[in-house]
């Protein structure tokens, strides 16, 4: 497999990708990370970058992340809203759980939303749902599908018992 080559490729696995915990607010468009190559206090910037950039960037695709190297002489990330503002976080000598939790207060969505969100997405209009909450009890209500045997009987080569009966 090409994909399993190179350092840590546990990173490019999907179930690595989806354990990502930081799912940034609607209104963040850009997400810049700058950090150094060297240096003692970029030794969690250079570590958040490494392993949790690829979570961040598969759970917010709607966001632009940029890393910056060698440019600034100590660690920041720098977000861009949508409405032109912007902030700057300090991870200065922060190791990379630091860094996240930070985030995840500062920049995450709360699990509120999260689970608001993920109640929108199961959308009860869609046709091919039904049950209790949805448009439609069962499945016989749609057209072309075999009535309820509770309100039309089945035909006889339908039913389990005459099927497996002894002749």
């Amino acid at each position: 497999m090409p994909f399993m080559k190179g350092r840590a490729p546990v990173r490019r696995t999907m179930e690595y990708l989806n354990a990502g915990r930081l799912v940034l607010k609607d209104k963040v468009r850009i997400f810049s990370v700058n950090y150094n190559t060297y240096g003692e206090h970029h030794v969690g910037a250079r570590d958040f970058v490494f392993w949790n950039i690829p979570q961040v960037q598969f759970k917010n695709p709607q966001v632009q992340v940029i890393t910056f190297k060698n440019m600034s002489p100590s660690p920041f990330i720098r977000c861009y809203f949508d409405d032109g503002r912007d902030m700057l976080v300090d991870i200065d000598s922060k190791n990379r759980h630091e860094i996240m939790d930070h985030l995840l207060r500062v920049l995450g969505k709360t699990k509120k939303q999260l689970d608001a969100e993920a109640r929108a997405t199961e959308s009860k209009d869609n046709p091919a749902n039904f049950g209790y909450g949805c448009n439609r009890h069962c499945i016989c209500e749609i057209p072309g599908q075999v009535p309820c045997p509770g309100t039309v009987r089945l035909p006889d080569h339908m039913r389990g018992k005459f099927i497996f009966a002894p002749k």
